[in-house]
């Protein structure tokens, strides 16, 4: 995969920070155009293939919004992509497809006439990722090997283990249940930024609307910060969503620089994105 980020100016990589008022799909729009636009990374007749949170069906933001991913759905399709295909996995002994179905995504993608993906009922296909250190291979589903245009839609949210769940963290649910322990025993928070180096998403937006500010990545203290945040570097739209999480007084394992986390530190490491403060432009 050979993307690369086209949300830049002044040399920097630009992190859309709106506030959503009334229309959510509008205010999506608004986020976006203000790093550039879908136009930078969507061109007429791209398949698009959406990354949610399906991980449980736990309510936003234990899981992806409905209305959010059909929102941002809408909006891929009016500006060019010809189909849409929302692909994941859930953690263990839980099905995808239920998941989908109880949150109610499913319904709310009747009308996009969008293809729903549950990575259990596929193959999985052992990969190698290049700039692993912790983690330099593993299994993903067949169906994102090649995903097309990819659209990340994560969640904001503190995590027990991981710290944090954001962009970078999204890609476990692509990863064969088994080896999903297996990134659990030791260095999780390294190997989630191993395994995402193998993505090169064209565009993330993430649905902050309401965040965890301890507990997760099921259930956890809860704050509405009526936030979407936009951008095309997976390592400065997770700097900062987490600066905005360490705002509040809360309970959770944040309490340091954010660039001496261990997932931010290690992606800086591998050169996945923004390497300081410096490298990142704010736009609200």
């Amino acid at each position: 995969m050979t993307n690369e980020n086209k949300y830049v100016g002044d040399g920097k990589s630009l992190v859309s920070k709106v506030s959503v008022s009334g229309d959510l799909k509008e205010s999506i729009r608004h986020a976006v155009n203000l790093i550039g636009g879908f136009e930078k990374s969507i061109q007429e007749g791209d398949v698009v293939t959406i990354k949610p949170n399906l991980n449980t069906a736990d309510i936003y933001p234990g899981s992806s919004a409905p209305d959010f991913i059909k929102a941002l759905g809408e909006l891929l399709l009016e500006h060019g992509a010809s189909r849409l295909r929302i692909v994941d996995s859930s953690t263990l002994r839980v099905s995808a497809r239920d998941v989908a179905d109880r949150i109610g995504l499913m319904d709310a993608l009747d009308s996009l006439d969008a293809e729903l993906v549950f990575l259990e009922e596929h193959d999985w296909v052992k990969v190698t990722f290049p700039k692993g250190k912790y983690m330099k291979a593993g299994s993903i589903g067949r169906p994102v090997v090649n995903p097309g245009k990819l659209v990340l839609a994560p969640c904001l949210k503190t995590h027990r283990l991981a710290r944090f769940t954001g962009a970078m963290k999204l890609f476990v649910g692509w990863v064969k249940k088994t080896d999903r322990l297996k990134m659990h025993i030791r260095h999780l928070e390294q190997k989630i930024v191993d395994l995402a180096s193998y993505f090169k998403p064209s565009l993330i937006v993430m649905d902050a609307r309401e965040c965890f500010v301890s507990g997760g990545p099921m259930k956890g203290q809860v704050e509405c910060t009526e936030v979407i945040l936009a951008s095309g570097d997976m390592v400065a739209i997770d700097v900062i969503g987490v600066q905005m999480l360490q705002q509040f007084q809360a309970k959770n394992r944040l309490d340091m620089d954010v660039w001496e986390l261990p997932q931010i530190r290690h992606a800086v490491e591998l050169g996945l994105g923004a390497r300081s403060d410096d490298d990142i432009k704010v736009i609200m």
